[in-house]
């Protein structure tokens, strides 16, 4: 049973569950998850969880993320991207500075309000099956975090194209119509990639059709689960509470030989024998490491 992260390239035209059905099928695995759901019409990463690997989808639905999108200026959608009808035109007449100005000015915390085209349950029914119905209702609106936001290329007058790096549940579609709205001549989203999910990178990422050519050597691809948590310190516990150890119990600070730049957070906790067996967190008043996520 192969265990850990498959970094994979979702091509348009595939649903996030279209690339786990095939992922399933080219390797022979029934337990595979994904982390984060790209439209059918966008490309980019998609990290596969495998095995083991499914505990720590929440890990990397949640982690920060990098988009490339391209906007186009002088309308609004339905969908707020390509996909949907055209609501209203406008006339453009900016310039890429003042484009350049209020594409920088989203950088920080920013509030959204999320399309009715997705799959956010309000009342425990998803947005998107409200909207094909022609029914609009009220959304919360959501803090989100952009990192950075930059105009990476001028294509034409009405067309170009940004990069974000923002924190989880940002809807890139709604930041170009946001974009829109404030330069006044209206904004879609034509077209996005996700270059990046936490660590797992857009140049690393495998095609379904290269995975299918490299599933003999799979091993090469897959990472494993330790490798994400790879900026926890490393902690091993000696052999003498083991039992605490496999039991899940917390471990005393003084079942490991520690070094006090060692703490943190949280840390990785290994048996003597070099097995990784899960992520604690460190809790200094008590101290003590108490279970956050076992992979024994």
């Amino acid at each position: 049973m192969l265990n850990g992260i498959l970094n994979i390239y979702k091509e348009k035209g595939f649903t996030s569950h279209d690339v786990v059905a095939k992922a399933r099928g080219i390797l022979r695995e029934r337990k595979i998850g994904h982390t984060g759901t790209l439209d059918p019409d966008a490309e980019g990463v998609l990290p596969l969880c495998i095995g083991k690997a499914t505990k720590v989808v929440p890990y990397l639905t949640d982690a920060d993320k990098c988009y490339e999108a391209t906007v186009k200026l002088g309308a609004y959608t339905t969908t707020e991207d390509a996909s949907g009808e055209i609501l209203e035109t406008f006339d453009v007449n900016v310039t890429r500075s003042q484009v350049e100005e209020v594409v920088k000015s989203f950088e920080g915390p920013y509030t959204q309000t999320p399309p009715m085209y997705s799959a956010i349950k309000v009342n425990g029914v998803r947005l998107y099956e409200l909207a094909r119905k022609g029914i609009v209702v009220d959304r919360p609106s959501r803090d989100v975090y952009l990192t950075s936001c930059n105009l990476i290329e001028w294509i034409d007058d009405t067309t170009f194209k940004i990069r974000v790096d923002c924190t989880k549940g940002t809807y890139i579609r709604t930041l170009c119509t946001d974009i829109g709205r404030a330069l006044g001549c209206g904004a879609y989203m034509e077209y996005l990639l996700r270059v990046r999910v936490g660590h797992y990178c857009l140049e690393d990422s495998l095609t379904l059709g290269a995975l299918e050519s490299h599933k003999h050597e799979i091993d090469k691809y897959i990472e494993p689960v330790e490798e994400m948590f790879g900026n926890y310190p490393k902690i091993t516990i000696l052999h003498t509470y083991n039992k605490y150890l496999y039991n899940g119990n917390a471990l005393p600070f003084k079942s490991a030989q520690l070094l006090p730049e060692q703490l943190g957070q949280f840390v990785r906790i290994y048996d003597e024998e070099g097995t990784f067996r899960g992520i604690y967190k460190v809790n200094n008043k008590l101290q003590q490491f108490i279970v956050e996520k076992l992979f024994i």
